[in-house]
């Protein structure tokens, strides 16, 4: 049989569509021919293909090969179409039945030996291949990650004579097995007991990670603002599959050996401020995502905010609305998921030593007013939460850790509980009620209105900034177990924003 045809799968986005490799032997002088949109990778795979079958003792047909990858209007990227490449050509010469091919779909990126090597995309690959009905060979690396997705199914394979060998039907393929899917207590090993005094940033911390709210903390060097960042992924809701499958399938398209023993951590991402805005919310032909979709349903920590250039923090305002980032190129539109929470780290000043009341500041009123116009008022409102640190006394420093400093599991047994209350109530976290479901579900007694109006006035706080608070609100009313809002649910929620508000480097 002189034409063959392999199922293999491409990537856009955080799709996985279908490739049919149609592979047509002809008479004629020797020729490699190669179409179908495919990038440089993709035209390279000619010499790596060539080179395995032929260690693999194999023949290489000495005749003019056409390759189409259909369709033919999709790009093609990577090596990810070495092995149906080969094996088409296998096929297509009569080296492997060709009658076997129709039940698989095949992945995977050849070395010289013929040895496999890993692919990105494979969790998307697996979830399509199996609505499809077929069966995933793909390399051992890769295995985990289409396990995850459809356990017990697809095969791995190491190598391209064991492939080979299993469409002979003389040998077997391993299945792919899903890892140990238990959560770790902690994130990374640190735990929130660590952190000494600060008991009201642990406590603006609590709640933030109840109602999946953003906050900003503002304090002199040295005080722990990093510190509780770092801490915040490991007092987060235990995340559900269908969020730890989404957020596999993002870092699946950035790596092509995924470590699959952490999936179901929150992702912790901090991005250096030298880093661009492409770097940030994504880019690339085709388009790649950024830091805030590998942070998708985990937490995106920028510290020292102002020093971020004004177009990377302005590129957050949509996403930190819609949870979602579209990149558009010429010939390619890509959608990526992009629902993180947002913690951002500041000094008050550019010496940092503003309202310290141990170290004298050096700065200037304008030098103050400059550096803190770095972050616009729009970008500041859609920052729930804003608090000021002030640094930890020495006599507490110095005292032994004791066991009046909360351990990360204890705080997030009550932030579980509260979270629970916001499902069964709303199916949503706080943070994402719309201002229609606030009135709805929010249950504001009279006195909490009237307190929440009054400090709305005093702190001269816009339309979204006041949806904010009574957001807020609504989560520490679930953390005391409330089914209403009262006056003292709405004064702690304005004092998060009062306290910016007091701060001038969180004024504008």
């Amino acid at each position: 049989m002189s034409v063959a045809t392999v199922y293999t799968r491409a990537v856009s986005a955080l799709d996985a569509p279908q490739v049919n490799i149609e592979v047509h032997l002809s008479n004629g002088l020797p020729a490699f021919t190669l179409v179908g949109l495919p990038e440089t990778a993709v035209r390279e795979s000619k010499d790596r293909v060539r080179s395995a079958i032929l260690n693999s003792q194999f023949e290489f047909p000495n005749k003019r090969i056409t390759i189409n990858l259909a369709p033919a209007d999709l790009p093609k990227d990577g090596g990810r179409f070495d092995l149906p490449i080969a094996l088409g050509i296998l096929a297509a010469s009569g080296q492997i039945p060709a009658d076997s091919l129709h039940r698989f779909e095949f992945l995977g990126e050849l070395a010289l030996t013929g040895e496999l090597r890993p692919v990105k995309g494979a969790l998307m690959a697996a979830q399509n291949a199996e609505s499809n009905e077929r069966i995933l060979i793909l390399p051992t690396q890769n295995g985990a990650e289409a396990a995850i997705a459809v356990d017990d199914k697809h095969r791995i394979a190491g190598h391209l004579l064991e492939i080979c060998a299993f469409l002979r039907q003389q040998g077997t393929l391993n299945t792919c097995l899903a890892p140990n899917l238990q959560p770790s207590d902690t994130q990374n090993n640190i735990d929130m007991a660590e952190i000494k005094g600060q008991h009201q940033a642990k406590r603006a911390l609590e709640i933030a990670a109840t109602g999946k709210h953003n906050i900003l903390f503002s304090g002199p060097p040295g005080c722990g603002k990093s510190m509780l960042a770092e801490r915040l992924p490991g007092i987060l809701p235990t995340m559900t599959r269908d969020e730890a499958l989404q957020h596999l399938a993002i870092r699946s398209l950035t790596s092509n050996s995924t470590d699959t023993r952490t999936w179901m951590q929150r992702p912790f991402r901090a991005p250096h401020h030298s880093s661009s805005a492409v770097a940030l919310v994504g880019g690339g032909n085709p388009p790649k995502p950024g830091e805030i979709s590998l942070a998708h349903q985990g937490v995106l920590f920028l510290d020292e905010i102002p020093e971020f250039t004004r177009n990377v923090l302005e590129a957050l305002r949509e996403p930190l609305e819609s949870h979602r980032i579209c990149i558009s190129r010429a010939n390619q539109q890509a959608l990526f998921p992009a629902r993180f929470q947002l913690i951002a780290a500041m000094n008050p000043c550019p010496c940092g030593y503003h309202g310290d009341t141990t170290n004298r500041c050096r700065c200037s009123p304008d030098q103050i007013h400059r550096y803190c116009g770095r972050l616009s008022g729009p970008l500041l409102d859609r920052i729930d939460i804003h608090i000021h640190l002030q640094p930890t006394p020495i006599e507490v420093m110095t005292r032994p850790q004791n066991a009046a400093e909360e351990s990360s599991s204890r705080i997030r047994e009550r932030v579980e509980q509260a979270y629970q209350r916001q499902i069964a109530r709303q199916n949503k976290a706080n943070g994402d009620l719309s201002g229609s479901e606030l009135h709805q579900f929010g249950a504001f007694l009279p006195e909490a209105t009237a307190a929440l109006e009054n400090m709305a006035h005093q702190l001269q706080l816009s339309a979204r900034g006041l949806q904010r608070a009574m957001r807020l609100a609504r989560t520490i009313a679930d953390l005391a177990d409330s089914e209403h809002i009262n006056r003292a649910h709405c004064l702690e929620a304005c004092q998060y924003r009062q306290l910016a508000a007091a701060q001038p480097a969180t004024t504008l």
